[in-house]
């Protein structure tokens, strides 16, 4: 059930990343979750779209774009949610590379996206636990 997160790697000049969101925009793709990560000479975007093909097509060619997979997970928008889950993670012993996290158009919803270094075990542990895994058709129609 993991979802599929796209990284693009872009140069760290003013600019880039508007050119590579307007690209995408272009597409006619709707971009779900972003994060941006940088260092001195590029960033990492991270993105999760309603269209991963029209996505790869409309980032320029000379754009190095890898395909991840992450695990979603949708959770109450409260205090303690995510410390639940990181506990719950924690305790199996998976290491959360990164994290960020989106709210959808459902009051009370927020959803999370972890990069973990086993994501089967991850998955197996939280849906154990209760804590609900979303897979790609699970995003795009909780977030539509």
């Amino acid at each position: 059930m993991a979802i599929t997160q796209l990284s693009a790697f872009l140069e760290n000049t003013p600019g880039t990343l508007c050119e590579t969101v307007a690209a995408i925009t272009k597409a006619g793709v709707n971009i779900r979750a972003l994060s941006v990560a940088d260092t001195k000479d590029f960033g990492i975007l991270r993105i999760i779209v309603s269209d991963i093909d029209k996505t790869k097509a409309a980032i320029s060619d000379d754009t190095i774009v890898k395909e991840t997979p992450v695990i979603a997970v949708k959770m109450n928008d409260k205090a303690g949610a995510l410390n639940n889950i990181l506990t719950t993670l924690e305790a199996a012993d998976i290491n959360v590379e990164y994290v960020y996290a989106f709210t959808g158009a459902v009051q009370g919803n927020a959803y999370v996206v972890f990069r973990v270094d086993d994501v089967e075990n991850a998955e197996e542990v939280l849906n154990k636990n209760n804590i609900p895994t979303l897979n790609d058709e699970d995003i795009n129609e909780y977030l539509k």
